[in-house]
């Protein structure tokens, strides 16, 4: 296959930018890009199909650095190739500031295309953007015009294979037959407690041939990379499966300490630095050096993928002509923008309409507006049924042969997997022309926090659709209703939770969401049913929080959102014939939104001048920032009917109405009573 010396001077500027990096920046991993040079070099400068002058190409092959540790091989190869990474770039690795930082993030480097660090949650992005390569091909590619068809690669190591969402995301990619996904798997046989024969002896090949995967391995992965080409084409033939190479390598190449946990995640000392310069043939009193043969070769190599994008964008120009409306289509969701007038089909409510949970609610916004996005993909955790998440007639994204739908559905089957769910949605998202959402039990988000906050991290718009969201599922009890849930998610930056009142919430809820282009949603939806408020609208929900029900001199404000906003409402009467009380009510369906409005018109949302009082069936963290006093359940849930779940803890009319004369009469002395609003400084979000 040709491979000369000069392919072994950039494997080893590869191995050096690595070594005088994380030199310079007294920290970093040099191990794996050490050991992982040579199949780096293959796949960059003989396999990959990439322009580093365009690196958002929609048919670019897709590459992600699961072991996001070894982020300094990735930043070498974009240095090389050209992707706008200077050397002063490298010398700043792990530099606050620097568009090099500690692990890979999508949107702080061109050319990363997801944000990978925590084991495992790359490999299953990497399934998302497989499924994302072969949902759009069905979609768009036509008789003599395959607009799509590029692969994804995705370098993987001990630790993501030991990683359960890594599983469960293989588990999936093998059911649904992905051949243009394609692993490599560095088995250096070391992590960070040192020789894996401490804590992983498992087959691993055996494992993901039972998933469904075709295995290749290659036994020398430090100097063949014939056999290394070999089995990347081998695997690319292969279209019925995904496919993963088993590459035996030495972590930390050349080093006194190779083939060691101590390679792994320490910077080599100076005296090793330099005897491995002068194995590789470089001068060890330079750093950072990148010979012209290197630059000549990986700049040829640019030049073939620009001219490949520019004769894609040929094939896209005449596509257009005898396909206008979906090349039109194509473009603008890679824009990110939606579809003109889609928001004209958001159901509105009046107080006359029927009470309905907002589980239901949201299965009848999803049926309105599926037409009118045609990028909206959706799915659930093996809770179709309870979470409403698929319309009627919606087909199956499936392999074909199966019988069970084909590559164009837009329903994804997750199975039980959570945390898989919630990595392949921003694989999905960060394809560029897919809006994913997905459904389980808001108590079963906290399964998949990990890439939920990897969501938010990297500015991703994906949409979680959880229902069951308190103690109101009722009978499935404690293990299954969320009580932490809600505090955890709102003190995570850059996520959206949304727990809507109504119909006109969950509308105004989806149709934030859907617009926020770089926020991730979390949904929190009842099970049971929900009346139309009075004075909800739209347009009121869309600020976060706004009054409810207002009342001249009142003596306290109550605060809710979802389910029991409703309830809040009914205790109004109670307060006003029982205690002569006067109270007036606010919704606050989504915090996060709510404090990016005006301080004006936060305040006069929660004004100063009177008490507040937050009820919600959750844990009162967090509440303090709006309200003077919390009712809220610091404890586990209970098992019952939910109306009896419900009056246990007097989330009831009285029980609401009892704690608002609390409130009142122990703030009634209190002069100029400050609202929680009026704070020092604003918190940034």
């Amino acid at each position: 296959m040709g491979y000369t010396d000069q392919d072994w001077q950039s494997i080893n500027t590869i191995r050096t930018l690595a070594i005088d990096a994380t030199f310079a920046a007294n920290s970093g991993h040099p191990g794996a890009p050490m050991g992982m040079a040579p199949v780096a070099h293959v796949l960059w400068n003989r396999i990959m199909n990439y322009n580093p002058k365009n690196p958002k190409w929609l048919n670019r092959d897709r590459f992600v650095l699961s072991n996001g540790h070894g982020c300094m091989l990735q930043y070498a190869l974009l240095h090389l190739a050209g992707f706008g990474l200077t050397i002063d770039d490298l010398k700043n690795f792990r530099h606050v500031d620097s568009i090099t930082p500690g692990h890979p993030e999508s949107h702080d480097t061109p050319g990363i295309e997801v944000t990978t660090g925590p084991l495992g949650q790359g490999f299953a992005n990497a399934v998302g953007l497989a499924i994302a390569q072969e949902h759009t091909a069905a979609q768009f590619n036509k008789p003599g015009f395959e607009l799509i068809n590029n692969h994804t690669y995705v370098f993987m190591g001990d630790g993501c294979h030991m990683e359960g969402v890594a599983s469960e995301a293989a588990s999936m990619a093998g059911h649904l037959q992905l051949g243009n996904l394609i692993a490599i798997y560095d088995d250096n046989n070391i992590s960070i407690d040192g020789n894996t024969n401490c804590a992983f002896t498992e087959d691993v090949n055996k494992r993901m041939e039972a998933y469904g995967w075709h295995c290749v391995t290659v036994g020398d992965g430090d100097h063949d990379l014939d056999s290394i080409e070999a089995a990347i084409k081998a695997c690319q033939a292969v279209k019925d499966k995904p496919s993963m190479i088993k590459l035996r390598t030495t972590i930390g190449f050349g080093s006194k300490l190779e083939g060691t946990g101590g390679v792994h995640g320490a910077p080599l000392k100076k005296d090793d630095i330099i005897q491995v310069k002068e194995k590789f043939g470089f001068n060890p009193e330079e750093t950072f050096v990148v010979p012209q043969g290197v630059h000549e070769q990986y700049s040829k190599k640019s030049a073939e993928g620009a001219a490949l994008e520019q004769e894609w964008n040929q094939l896209l120009e005449k596509y257009s002509k005898e396909h206008s409306a979906e090349a039109a289509d194509l473009k603008r969701r890679q824009t990110g923008a939606l579809p003109e007038g889609w928001e004209k089909n958001l159901p509105v409510y009046t107080p006359a309409d029927k009470a309905v949970a907002s589980r239901k609610l949201s299965e009848i916004v999803l049926g309105k507006i599926h037409d009118a996005i045609p990028e909206l993909v959706g799915g659930s955790a093996d809770l179709t049924g309870s979470n409403l998440t698929r319309w009627k007639d919606a087909v199956d994204f499936q392999p074909p042969s199966t019988g069970l739908g084909d590559w164009s559905g837009r329903y994804i089957r997750y199975g039980v997997r959570e945390h898989a769910m919630g990595a392949v949605m921003n694989g999905l998202a960060a394809y560029g022309t897919i809006l994913p959402y997905g459904g389980t039990f808001l108590n079963f988000v906290s399964y998949a926090a990990g890439a939920v906050r990897l969501s938010a991290l990297s500015r991703e718009r994906v949409i979680w659709v959880a229902t069951h969201d308190s103690i109101g599922l009722g009978e499935d009890g404690p293990t299954h209703q969320p009580i932490e849930t809600l505090a955890h998610f709102r003190a995570l930056p850059n996520c959206m939770v949304w727990r809507p009142a109504d119909g006109n919430e969950t509308s105004a809820a989806y149709y934030v969401a859907l617009t926020s282009l770089h926020t991730p949603t979390i949904l929190a939806l009842s099970r049971q049913d929900l009346p139309q408020l009075e004075n909800s609208t739209i347009a009121s929900a869309i600020k976060g929080g706004y009054v409810v029900h207002e009342a001249e001199k009142a003596d306290i404000t109550i605060v809710s959102t979802g389910s029991e906003v409703g309830i809040c409402v009914d205790a109004i009467k109670t307060l006003k014939e029982q205690h002569n009380l006067t109270a007036r009510v606010v919704s606050i369906p989504c915090f996060e939104v709510f404090d990016t409005q005006s301080k004006e018109y936060r305040l006069s949302v929660l004004p100063d001048g009177i008490p507040s009082l937050s009820v919600e069936v959750m844990s009162t963290m967090g509440w303090e920032r709006y309200t003077h006093e919390q009712f809220g359940l610091n404890r586990f849930g209970a098992s019952g009917a939910y109306k009896d779940v419900y009056k246990k803890f007097e989330f009831t009319p009285e029980g609401i109405a009892k704690r608002a004369v609390a409130t009142v009469d122990f703030w009634k002395d209190v002069p100029n009573i400050r609202s929680p609003i009026n704070r020092a400084f604003q918190q940034l979000i």
